[in-house]
């Protein structure tokens, strides 16, 4: 019989702060079933296995930064919704460096939660690029771009990949600025020339 209070939401949430704590690449189910103070065969009864936790991993913090990049955007347009989106993105990382690498993970077709919440979450991203005119074939490459710099800055920030003798924050600054730039002045799709 499954622990009194323990549901498959508690499993997630908890998995979701383990991550925070150890990180992703370490959280298992071994760990979990430790944390909770169940035996390793109670949480099947909760998630099916390691992948079914990860994926509703990956849906719940989708829904947070999607909860969080629309928050940003609110009431604000062109450079000023893009800083206020990208600083929300890395303040994300920075809090949750166990669930953000979750939110890489391509939404399951099979998920309905969490294509929703990547739906949110990319919708937030086109309404910004939308004000600086970008929509359809070049709204998607534009989203790729942010999203790429964006990864990338995170990436090397979290693994100390910055040694140069500058204040990151004003590098990540510089990165938001050149994106404004870039995306006031997007080239047209090679398919729409």
């Amino acid at each position: 019989m499954p622990r009194a209070g323990l549901t498959p939401q508690t499993v997630v949430r908890e998995a979701a702060r383990l991550a925070d704590e150890v990180g992703y690449e370490r959280l298992t189910l071994a760990a979990l079933a430790g944390r909770l103070g169940v035996a390793l065969p109670s949480l099947y009864k909760h998630v099916r296995g390691a992948d079914a936790l990860t994926q509703r991993l990956a849906a719940l913090a989708t829904a947070e930064l999607a909860t969080e990049l629309i928050t940003a955007a609110a009431g604000r347009a062109g450079g000023d919704a893009l800083r206020a989106v990208a600083a929300a993105y890395r303040d994300y990382a920075r809090r949750h460096p166990g669930r953000y690498p979750a939110t890489q993970r391509v939404p399951d077709p099979a998920d309905p939660e969490h294509v929703a919440a990547g739906d949110r979450a990319v919708g937030a991203i086109y309404a910004i690029l939308q004000g600086y005119g970008l929509t359809g074939d070049a709204a998607v490459d534009a989203a790729r771009a942010l999203r790429s710099a964006l990864h990338g800055f995170l990436t090397l920030e979290a693994a100390g990949g910055f040694g140069l003798p500058r204040d990151v924050d004003r590098s990540f600054d510089q990165l938001v600025s050149a994106l404004d730039i870039a995306f006031r002045s997007w080239p047209e799709p090679e398919s729409s020339r």
